[in-house]
């Protein structure tokens, strides 16, 4: 089998499992729980600095990063897909801002403002421990992440819920590291134990 076909098949379970994961009972529970980790741990590695964060519209049964979004106290952006085989680039967002429908469904802001990020919280399909993600297979992360860290460091953080997590994520030579994986029941820092 390939990497390419391994993947697909993993996305169909990944798919499966986070919309249960989204539906169960402690569903709303995890998800506050890991947007405190992830406040408290974006508020650790900016110190007094508060840089751009990149959070994501939440689409199908996506973690919602609303909340995070929302308390961060710096400038926020989203992501808008400019084409096929294109990183991705980034536009403000402010809760009260009128959005339109973009490529793949995905909300973006109306008006277009680019920034770009140093935080970015990443939606995924599935992840492993060793900061490995398993996206819809555009490879718009992988390419934007190779892009801002070419420019300087950037946290990529894997926001997700715990059942996300599978034993090993199939990979290629492109596919990016996350830095860090929040869920509501742990903080990942792969190759940490």
């Amino acid at each position: 089998m390939s990497i390419s076909s391994d993947k697909t098949a993993l996305r169909a379970r990944a798919s499966a499992r986070r919309e249960d994961a989204a539906a169960a009972p402690d569903a709303r529970a995890q998800t506050e729980a890991a947007t405190g980790a992830a406040l408290a741990l974006i508020s650790e590695h900016c110190g007094e600095r508060v840089p751009v964060l990149s959070g994501y519209m939440p689409m199908r049964s996506e973690i919602d990063p609303l909340p995070v979004m929302r308390a961060h106290r710096g400038p926020v952006c989203v992501p808008v897909v400019t084409g096929r085989g294109q990183p991705l680039v980034f536009h403000r967002w402010t809760a009260q801002m009128p959005m339109v429908e973009g490529a793949f469904k995905a909300l973006i802001p109306a008006r277009a403002e680019e920034l770009v990020p140093k935080i970015l919280l990443v939606p995924m399909l599935a992840f492993d421990r060793r900061g490995y993600r398993l996206g819809y297979g555009g490879g718009f992360y992988d390419r934007t992440l190779e892009r801002l860290r070419a420019s300087g460091p950037v946290l990529a953080i894997g926001f997700a819920h715990a059942a996300q997590e599978v034993e090993a994520v199939p990979t290629e030579p492109t596919d990016a590291r996350l830095d860090v994986i929040v869920t509501g029941r742990e903080v990942i820092w792969p190759g940490q134990g």
